[in-house]
């Protein structure tokens, strides 16, 4: 990989939080963040809920992030591949990305290899045995038949039960925690139990809001890449080490 080309990864922007005050400033910033990064971009890693809410009709999907999906659409357009994983946020996302924008869907983690090392990459959501209620909750929502049936609401009324959902969710209470214990976390106990059937050099999750980067053991790393609410952190891969970094322009005003 050419030292100035790079292998970025991002979490939990949550474009349109109704919970949240500051969706255009941080809007704007993610574009321009984009903007700055598709000169030595080789590859994109959206990791999940990059939208707050999103559901696909088959002639109508949520209104708004036109300078996203435009600046999503033109780095994909440069023939850099955009991978966009779907979160527990934005998991009702079908065809219409893929289509439009050119984007590599995943709805389940991912496993591959980048200059030698290997990634498990996913949004982290459902790693915990232990949460039974969300691991309940995500096989609802996964549900091709209620998914169908939910697809029957009028959109006005569809996607203000789920705005009003999102108003309740923990990102209106949103704080860093101060003793946040990694090890003690779902995703973690799940990267130290796959190494005992295959070797993985990076695990690279969101979810948690979290900004971590730990040593599961010499040979493998643990991310959590933060979020664009608290945090507006992202990860970088140059082909040889991986770093978690800010924009801090926004991050510390």
């Amino acid at each position: 990989m050419s030292e100035k080309k790079k292998i970025y990864f991002v979490s939990d922007v949550h474009l349109g939080a109704q919970a949240l005050k500051n969706n255009h400033e941080r809007e704007l910033l993610f574009v321009k963040w984009l903007d700055e990064i598709k000169n030595d971009v080789t590859e994109l890693y959206l990791l999940g809920d990059i939208f707050d809410f999103w559901f696909e009709y088959k002639k109508v999907v949520p209104r708004g992030f036109i300078r996203v999906l435009g600046k999503i659409a033109e780095i994909a357009d440069r023939g850099i591949p955009v991978h966009f994983f779907t979160g527990n946020h934005d998991l009702w996302v079908f065809d219409y990305l893929p289509k439009e924008l050119g984007v590599i869907l995943h709805t389940q983690e991912l496993i591959t290899e980048i200059s030698g090392k290997k990634f498990f990459l996913a949004h982290g959501d459902g790693f915990d045995p232990e949460d039974k209620g969300y691991n309940l909750l995500k096989k609802i929502f996964t549900n091709k038949k209620l998914q169908w049936l939910f697809s029957r609401l009028h959109p006005n009324f569809a996607f203000y039960l789920a705005h009003e959902w999102s108003k309740s969710s923990r990102l209106s209470k949103i704080k860093i925690e101060e003793k946040f214990k990694v090890k003690n976390e779902g995703m973690y106990k799940f990267a130290e139990s796959f190494l005992k059937k295959e070797q993985i050099d990076y695990f690279i999750f969101g979810h948690r809001h979290q900004m971590v980067d730990v040593e599961i053991n010499r040979d493998t790393k643990f991310i959590l890449l933060g979020d664009w609410i608290s945090n507006f952190s992202y990860g970088v891969f140059d082909g040889e080490k991986f770093e978690l970094k800010r924009v801090k322009d926004f991050a510390e005003s």
